[in-house]
């Protein structure tokens, strides 16, 4: 699997996010499986959970903030799930969700391609 990663501008600043080995174990941890998990935050059987969806989110912007501060030597602090709730209630649920379920997507095509 490759990392695949995803970037949103807010009020000016670039946020990236990261679906790797390393989240995809975060959340099979926390749901069981990516699939399940996926099934929550798509909406597509009902409403999205808001808590899946912010437990994700904050799993692959930390996984960004931890590649980043291995690259470049930073000490970038990680984000609390609040702060990310706070941030996808101001850029939106739904471009939120949609960005966060593009990534991945892609992520598992480029799995696919490399089986």
């Amino acid at each position: 699997m490759k990392d695949v990663s995803g970037e949103f501008t807010f009020q000016g600043q670039k946020y990236k996010i990261v679906f790797n080995l390393n989240v995809m174990e975060e959340i099979q941890e926390k749901y069981g499986s990516v699939a399940k998990w996926a099934e929550l935050t798509d909406g597509s059987k009902g409403e999205a959970n808001a808590k899946a969806i912010i437990f994700g989110y904050t799993a692959m912007l930390n996984e960004a903030i931890d590649i980043e501060n291995e690259e470049k030597g930073t000490e970038k602090k990680p984000f609390t799930l609040r702060q990310v709730g706070r941030l996808i209630t101001n850029i939106g649920l739904g471009q939120a969700t949609q960005e966060l379920n593009e990534t991945v997507i892609k992520s598992t095509k480029s799995n696919e391609k490399n089986a």
